[in-house]
C-alpha cells in the first residue's frame, strides 16, 4: 500500500508531467470509483490541472474550479501514456489532455477512490479534516500524541496506523518507525510514556523524510508507477526481514500479527 513518502513521491513527478494542460475528456471505465456525481466529475472537461497538493496519503488535484480528491489505497498507480497506447484492463479512470497524452488511473483491486469538489466547499471534507498531523509537522508535539493515544487500551502498532493520530503512516513506516524508537509493536497505547512519544516523533520525521528523498518504498505489496521506483526498501531494519538478524544487535527479526496487520520486530531491542 503507497504510504506518505510513495504518496509524495508520486505528487512529486505529476507535477513535472501535466500541469496546465487542458483535459479534452474523461472516461470512466469503473464508476463505483467516484464518490461524487458522475455528471458532474465530467464538468472537468476544458479545466486544467493547476496545482496538486497532498494530505496524508490523499493527492489533491487543483483545477480552475474544483479539487480532485484521489486515494490510492492499496493499489492504485497514475500513468501517463500516448493516447494510441491500447487501454490496459485495470486502467479504470482516464484523462485525456489536449497533446494527446493521457493520465491513466490503474487499480487492479479497484479500492481506490475519487471525489470532485467544488473549491469553495474543499474545508467541509471530513476525510480531510479528520487528519491528524503528519509527522514533519511543528503540531506533531509529544503532549499532542501523549494526550491521543494515553487513554487507549490498544497496542501502539494498531494506533500508529490510525490516519486521525499521525497522518500518513502505514504498515511499512510503523515497523520501521517503532524499532527506531525501541518500542515493542504490542505495547499499549496507555502504556506509552510522554518520553516515548517524543521517540516516536523524532522517529518518524527522520524516516519520512529520508523515505521520500529515496522516492517512496518499492516492494511487491506495491510497485511503482511514473517510471519511479522508489529505493528507500534498501534502508528497511525491519519491515520484511522475517528470519534476518537485526542490524543493531544478533538477534532475528520476528514477524507477528497485530490487530491482522503484519508485524515486523526485534523482541531484544523493542522489549
Amino acid at each position: 500500500m503507497p504510504e506518505l513518502a510513495e504518496v509524495e513521491t508520486v505528487r512529486r513527478t505529476l507535477k513535472k508531467k501535466i500541469l496546465h494542460k487542458k483535459i479534452v475528456k474523461v472516461d470512466i471505465y469503473y464508476p463505483n470509483m467516484i464518490e461524487s456525481d458522475i455528471n458532474e466529475f465530467k464538468n472537468i472537461v476544458g479545466s486544467e490541472f493547476i496545482d496538486i497538493h497532498r494530505k496524508g496519503k490523499w493527492l489533491i488535484f487543483e483545477l480552475n474550479n474544483y479539487y480532485l480528491l484521489s486515494h490510492l489505497r492499496m493499489e492504485g498507480k497514475y500513468f501517463i501514456k500516448d493516447i494510441e497506447q491500447p487501454l490496459e484492463k485495470h486502467e479504470h479512470i482516464v484523462f485525456t489532455f489536449i497533446d494527446n497524452t493521457d493520465l491513466r488511473y490503474h487499480d487492479t483491486r479497484k479500492f481506490g477512490r475519487m471525489n470532485l469538489i467544488k473549491k469553495e466547499n474543499i474545508n467541509n471534507i471530513e476525510s480531510l479534516n479528520k487528519q491528524g498531523f503528519e509527522p514533519n509537522s511543528k503540531q506533531l508535539t509529544k503532549e499532542y500524541l501523549y494526550n491521543k493515544i494515553s487513554k487507549k487500551n490498544l497496542h501502539i502498532k494498531t494506533l500508529l496506523l490510525d490516519q486521525t493520530i499521525i497522518s500518513g503512516l502505514g504498515n511499512i513506516y510503523a515497523d520501521e518507525v517503532l524499532f527506531e524508537s525501541k518500542i515493542n509493536p504490542l505495547k499499549k497505547g496507555n502504556e506509552i510514556t510522554i518520553e516515548e512519544c517524543q521517540k516516536i516523533i523524532d522517529a518518524s520525521g527522520k524516516i519520512i523524510k529520508k523515505a521520500i528523498e529515496n522516492g517512496g518504498t518499492t516492494i511487491r505489496s506495491y510497485t511503482s508507477s511514473l517510471g519511479v521506483y522508489g529505493h528507500y526498501q534498501d534502508y528497511l531494519k525491519v519491515h520484511k526481514r522475517e528470519n534476518e538478524k537485526c542490524k543493531n544487535c544478533d538477534n532475528i527479526i520476528k514477524r507477528i500479527k497485530v490487530n491482522g496487520r503484519s508485524t515486523y520486530y526485534c523482541s531484544n531491542c523493542q522489549k
